[in-house]
């Protein structure tokens, strides 16, 4: 899973140098296709991470990643782990998308939470899992377990919209060249359930739809294309929603020359 996750591990190596120089990264291949991975485990995983590089005195760097867990990890947040519910995912699984999302939004109700992550009811098996940790933080109290909120600078990318929307368009037309259906295919022919795929939405979850005979490939491009300039549009809600959580975002001019960007967030870094 390389081309749909945006691993983009080239650049992680500077090559402008006598001795081409790999900048050490975390987090990436660090599970198999096909699991569950969610917010909880990037906790401590992130944490794990977090203090081995502290304790060798470098700076860590947390780049990408959706808002939800960029903020999850800064700020703390108490979660708990939440078990599959084998009995509660066979009433659910003869019901349509719109039912689920319904009783999704119930139970956000019932428990004080905002329905503010769509991409819990891209699918039928997303909505179902959603539905079954807000069953459980219903019935099941939250441990008390404190994770220390992070002291960060933190950076964004300012972009205006039109432009973004062409990057998206450009980045996305380039990995479907760069062999991103081969991909998806490859994981199929390795056994991955197709349900596991489209459980990760976006690219995988279109990319498998076609693959499986449900849409064309126009058509696939095109629903892609619309769901991740969707998906785009939620994260700068998200980060404008971070700012007035309390976060301050020093915001830089994604236009600039790389060098330039460089320079200004060193120096807001050095003037802290």
């Amino acid at each position: 899973m390389d081309i749909g996750t945006g691993k983009d591990l080239a650049d992680y190596t500077i090559t402008n140098k006598q001795e081409p120089i790999t900048i050490p990264y975390h987090l990436i291949d660090i599970c198999e296709p096909g699991t569950k991975y969610n917010l909880f485990q990037y906790q401590q995983d992130f944490y794990d991470a977090y203090r081995d590089v502290v304790s060798r005195g470098a700076v860590p760097i947390l780049c990408g990643g959706t808002g939800l867990y960029i903020e999850a990890v800064l700020k703390g947040y108490r979660l708990s782990p939440v078990p599959q519910n084998p009995e509660l995912r066979a009433r659910l699984e003869n019901k349509s998308l719109d039912e689920l999302t319904q009783m999704l939004v119930a139970l956000k109700e019932q428990n004080g939470s905002t329905m503010h992550n769509k991409t819990d009811v891209d699918s039928c098996q997303r909505a179902i899992r959603a539905i079954e940790i807000e069953e459980y933080n219903l019935h099941t109290p939250m441990p008390k377990r404190e994770l220390p909120p992070i002291d960060s600078l933190i950076i964004g990318v300012n972009i205006d919209r039109e432009l973004r929307r062409e990057k998206i368009t450009r980045r996305l037309k380039a990995r479907l060249e760069e062999g991103m259906i081969d991909e998806v295919k490859g994981l199929l022919d390795e056994g991955i359930p197709a349900d596991d795929l489209i459980y990760y939405g976006l690219e995988y979850k279109f990319v498998t739809e076609y693959l499986v005979g449900k849409t064309t490939y126009d058509e696939m491009f095109t629903r892609l294309e619309i769901a991740i300039h969707q998906f785009a549009k939620r994260q700068m809600t998200w980060f404008r929603g971070m700012e007035r959580r309390g976060f301050q975002i020093h915001w830089i001019d994604a236009t600039l020359p790389m060098d330039e960007k460089v320079n200004r967030i060193l120096q807001i870094y050095g003037s802290r």
